[in-house]
C-alpha cells in the first residue's frame, strides 16, 4: 500500500543518476540564440551534406543523440520515429520550435548522452553528430549508446577529432580547456574514432575529411555495429 509503482521507481533512479552529477544540467543560453547562425555557411557548404548521408541511412526507431537545435529533422525520413535527446534546456527548447515548424511529431528527452530514460534495446538508430565531443564522460556515452541499440542497430555518426598531426594535435591539447568553456563543452582533441572502437562497436564505413588548411583529417563520417 503505498509503494512506488515500477514507473516510479524508474523515475526516482533518473533522478537519483541526474542528482549524483552523471547527467547534471547543461545550461548555455547564449550559445543556443546563436549557434543557427553560427552554424549557417557551414551547414550550407558540408554539413548538411553529411547529416543527409546519415539520415539516409537511418532506420526504424531513431535516437538524434544531443539534437541541438534540431538540425538533424528535416533530412530524417518522415515515416521514421524521432526521440530526440538533449540537456540543455534552451537547445531543446529550439528543436521544439523546428519540430512544429516542420511539423514532426517527435518525442523529446531532456537526457544527457550518459544517462539516458530509454529502455534497453529500444532503438533501431542512434544518430550522433557533432555531440560526442561535447558529452563530460564518452565511454559512458558510448556504453549507453549501446545499451539502447536493438541487435543489429546502427551508430551513424559525424564527428571532428584530435589531428595525427604531432604540432597541431597539441595545439588541439592545449586550447581544450578554453574551448570547452566557450563552445558548450566541446572538445576538440578527442579519439572518437578510438572510443567507438574501445566500447566493443565495428566500423563497417568510415571516411575521414580535412578541413581547410589543416593538416589531415579533422571530421570523420561513419556507420558502427
Amino acid at each position: 500500500m503505498g509503494g512506488m509503482g515500477f514507473g516510479e521507481q524508474r523515475d526516482h533512479s533518473r533522478r537519483d543518476r541526474l542528482e549524483s552529477g552523471m547527467g547534471k544540467r547543461r545550461e548555455h543560453p547564449i550559445f543556443a540564440a546563436v549557434h543557427d547562425r553560427m552554424t549557417r555557411s557551414a551547414e550550407r557548404r558540408f554539413l548538411g551534406a553529411h547529416r543527409g548521408w546519415l539520415a539516409s541511412r537511418a532506420a526504424g526507431r531513431v535516437l538524434d543523440l544531443g539534437a541541438g537545435t534540431g538540425a538533424n529533422f528535416p533530412y530524417i525520413a518522415p515515416n521514421l520515429e524521432i526521440v530526440a535527446a538533449e540537456p540543455d534546456p534552451y537547445m531543446l527548447d529550439r528543436a521544439r520550435q523546428r519540430a512544429r515548424a516542420l511539423d514532426r511529431s517527435i518525442t523529446f528527452l531532456p537526457d544527457p548522452a550518459e544517462s539516458l530514460s530509454l529502455g534497453r534495446a529500444s532503438v533501431d538508430t542512434v544518430l550522433a553528430t557533432l555531440v560526442l565531443c561535447t558529452v563530460d564522460d564518452l565511454t559512458r556515452a558510448l556504453a549507453e549508446i549501446r545499451r539502447v541499440l536493438k541487435p543489429g542497430g546502427r551508430l551513424l555518426f559525424l564527428e571532428h577529432v584530435r589531428l595525427e598531426h604531432p604540432l597541431w594535435g597539441r595545439v588541439q591539447d592545449a586550447v581544450t580547456p578554453v574551448w570547452k568553456s566557450l563552445l558548450a563543452g566541446c572538445h576538440p582533441n578527442r579519439d572518437t574514432v578510438g572510443a567507438i572502437e574501445r566500447a566493443g562497436f565495428s566500423i563497417p564505413e568510415l571516411e575521414r575529411y580535412a578541413f581547410g588548411i589543416l593538416p589531415g583529417p579533422l571530421f570523420v563520417r561513419g556507420v558502427a555495429v
